[in-house]
This record gives structure tokens, C-alpha cells and sequence, in this order.
């Protein structure tokens, strides 16, 4: 059964990503057919991420209340039900309101499924779960090409992901029940205070943690500075890198554009190699190298040398050092803050992830229209320093919150 419901999760992964490239990969073909300017796509995504930031502030309580596989089932409906909206929608204004359910399915799934793989499942299925989000998120865009191609317009890529959705969401309220039975392993590190609802896979059955409650945990503000700092970055070299390679490096633009998928790519493969090796290394260790990988990557881009390959191979080695950061981090959230709070930090830590990738890449974009492009990799590195120093601190803060803690405890936990 184990197997199972874990085959069902990495399914559900696959399903998290498929929706994500949609909007970018149709967009150039739907805002003609919607009658908006092109620029019109930044009021949709903020809508879906405003949604994702408010259901992800509401997980925590809503998976106490109903549980992690009812939740996970019914915020895949509600996606569903807004893919279908998007596909039959003739105006801007009715994909804008088929925004809000996408957006707020999307991120309840989103913490619920983060948080049940961080208590239950060992650090290697955390950073290949994430990699196939990145196969989800992959295949998408050659969804809607296929259906653009085709002549069968954006509206049927929509539909044909909207029904895997659908079929998804049968097969996850038939499961609903399995997600009460725990890895055995993944709990030996459970308290005796706290017991598990084994009907509705609540994990743990204590009430429901105040927001006011979570920040004032010692290293809470610290892990959510680190996660909106990783977010921003990566959002903002997937959105910025390939022009900044054009405009300022002079590289041609099909060489730009595919070195740019290289980066989101290396993300999908570094996170599935990473997963060889996480329970060895731990989460600490993941975080500090991907920072540090990426810090190297950015350095490269910089260089001021006359040939292009050097700025394209930072941009793959930022990739591949950004693929565990984002998966370790939760991972660790309930060996850093305990299992009881776990869920309503994660919860938080996605809202803080979405804030950083929907404020950088504008704030990014105003930037360089008064300074120039030559800012990137020094706005990048910035980030990066951001998130190392505030990861290293947390690993302090934690340390000293659990001295009691035995060696031995914190690496099983870890």
C-alpha cells in the first residue's frame, strides 16, 4: 500500500506541474483570440498567484478538517473546473475568474502534498517528487503546441489537461483512505504526544496553529526570508535570463532561448540526481552547496570575457545548483520546527515562495529599464546572498533551540 499511494503522489506531482506552462506557452495565441494586449498575461498570473497565496495560508487548517487526501483530491477538482472554464472562456474577464479556482486549488494541493512527503517520506522522494513537477511543467507547453499546430486551438490544450485533471481527482477520491497509512520508518521519530488520525490521514491531530503563533517560532521568519529569496531568483532567471543574454551579451536569440530551457531543465535533472544522494548529504548540506552552485553559475554569467560559452554554462550550472534548494527546504520544515507545526509553516513557506516569484521578476524588469540589463547577475547574487546568509542563520537558530536533541536524532530527522 505504501507503494502505492506513493506512485499515486509522484502521479499528483506530474499533475501539480502540467497546468503551470500553460498560460506562458499559449499566451501569444490567446490574447489576439481574447482581444487584450499581450501584456495583459501579468493581471492573470497575479490573479492565480493571489489565489495560491491565500490557500496556501488556508491548508493547514483545511487538511486538519478534512484530511490530506480529501483536500489533495478536491483542490485537483477545482483545477480541473478551471481548466475547463479556460477552455471555453471568449473573453479576458471570464479566464480572469477561471483564475481564482485554479489559483486556490493549486496551492492547497500544493502544501498539503509538501508537507504529507516531508513527514512521511525520506529526503530523496522530496527532490524527486519536485523533478516531476518539472516533467509536468515540461510537457504542457508541447501540449499546446501540439494543439495550436493542429488547428485545434488553445482552448483544446486546456480541455485535454483538464481532463487528465479530472481522471486524476476520480483516482484520488478513490485513495482517500490510504493516506491514513504511514510509512512505519518515516515515524519513528514521532512524539507520544502526538497520535494520528488514521481514517482521514491527518497528521497530527492537534488543533489547528494561529499564523500569529507560527512567526513567532524562533527561525520561522528566517526560513521564510531564505524560501522567498530562492523563489525570487529562480522566477527571475526563467523569466529574465534569455534576454539578458540577447540584449546585453549579444548571443543569438535561438542559442538564448535554448540555453534559457536548459536552466528549468537543469532544475528537473539536478533534482532527480540529487535524489541519489539527499539522505546521505541531508537537507543542510543541499541547501548550502545549491546556494553556493548557483552563486558560482551567476559569477560566470558575469564574467566580462568576449566568448558567449562561459555566461551559457553559468546559466546550466545555476540550474542544476537551484534543483535542491526548494525541495530541501521543506523537507526540513518538520525536523527544524517539529511535526505538530509543520504543516501550517510549509503553508506559509508556499505563500512566501509565490509572493517571490510574482514581486521579482517585475521589480527586476523596472530595474533594468532605468539601469540596463547588465544588472541580472548582480540582482541574482543578491538574492543569493540573501538566502545563504538567512539559511546558515537558521541552521544556528535551530541548533540552539533543540540542545537537548542527540546527534544521532537530528540526522535521522534530517
Amino acid at each position: 500500500m505504501y507503494s502505492l499511494l506513493l506512485a499515486l503522489i509522484y502521479v499528483a506531482f506530474v499533475s501539480l506541474g502540467l497546468p503551470d506552462s500553460l498560460v506562458g506557452a499559449g499566451w501569444p495565441v490567446m490574447h489576439g483570440d481574447l482581444g487584450v494586449p499581450l501584456g495583459s498575461a501579468g493581471i492573470l498570473t497575479m490573479i492565480i498567484a493571489g489565489g495560491t497565496i491565500v490557500s496556501s495560508l488556508l491548508s493547514e487548517r483545511l487538511t486538519r478538517r478534512l484530511g490530506v487526501g480529501l483536500v489533495t483530491a478536491v483542490s485537483v477538482g477545482m483545477t480541473a473546473a478551471a481548466l475547463f472554464g479556460f477552455s471555453t472562456a471568449d473573453a479576458f474577464w471570464v479566464v480572469c475568474v477561471w483564475a481564482l479556482p485554479y489559483g486556490l486549488g493549486a496551492g492547497a494541493v500544493d502544501a498539503a502534498l509538501n508537507n504529507y512527503v516531508a513527514l512521511h517520506y525520506a529526503a530523496r522522494h522530496m527532490n524527486w517528487l519536485h523533478s516531476f513537477w518539472g516533467v509536468g511543467a515540461s510537457i504542457s507547453p508541447f501540449i499546446m503546441s501540439h494543439a495550436i499546430s493542429a488547428g485545434l486551438g488553445w482552448a483544446s490544450a486546456y480541455r485535454s489537461v483538464g481532463i487528465i485533471q479530472a481522471a486524476l481527482t476520480v483516482v484520488l477520491l478513490l485513495s482517500v483512505t490510504l493516506w491514513g497509512r504511514v510509512n512505519p520508518v518515516a515515524m519513528a521519530t514521532r512524539t507520544a504526544d502526538e497520535p494520528r488520525d488514521e481514517q482521514s490521514g491527518t497528521e497530527p491531530t492537534r488543533g489547528h496553529v494561529p499564523l500569529r503563533t507560527v512567526l513567532r517560532i524562533p527561525g520561522v521568519r528566517l526560513v521564510l526570508g531564505a524560501f522567498f529569496a530562492y523563489c525570487a531568483l529562480e522566477s527571475t532567471a526563467i523569466l529574465w535570463a534569455s534576454t539578458y543574454l540577447v540584449t546585453y551579451r549579444d548571443v543569438d536569440a535561438g542559442t538564448a532561448a535554448a540555453f534559457g530551457s536548459l536552466f528549468l531543465l537543469g532544475i528537473t535533472a539536478g533534482r532527480f540526481l540529487a535524489g541519489f544522494v539527499a539522505d546521505r548529504l541531508g537537507d543542510r548540506a543541499l541547501i548550502r552547496g545549491g546556494f553556493l552552485t548557483i552563486a558560482a553559475g551567476v559569477v560566470l554569467v558575469a564574467l566580462p570575457i568576449p566568448t558567449d560559452a562561459v555566461a551559457l554554462a553559468g546559466l546550466v550550472l545555476a540550474g542544476l545548483g537551484s534543483a535542491p534548494i526548494y525541495p530541501a527546504i521543506i523537507h526540513s520544515t518538520p525536523a527544524n520546527f517539529g511535526r505538530h507545526t509543520s504543516h501550517a509553516i510549509i503553508g506559509i513557506q508556499m505563500a512566501a515562495a509565490y509572493t517571490g516569484s510574482t514581486l521579482a521578476p517585475p521589480v527586476f524588469g523596472g530595474l533594468s529599464a532605468l539601469l540596463g540589463m547588465w544588472l541580472l547577475p548582480l540582482y541574482l547574487g543578491a538574492l543569493v546572498l540573501l538566502g545563504i546568509l538567512l539559511s546558515e542563520r537558521l541552521n544556528k537558530v535551530v541548533d540552539e533551540a533543540t540542545p537537548a536533541r542527540d546527534d544521532a536524532t537530528l540526522d535521522a530527522e534530517r
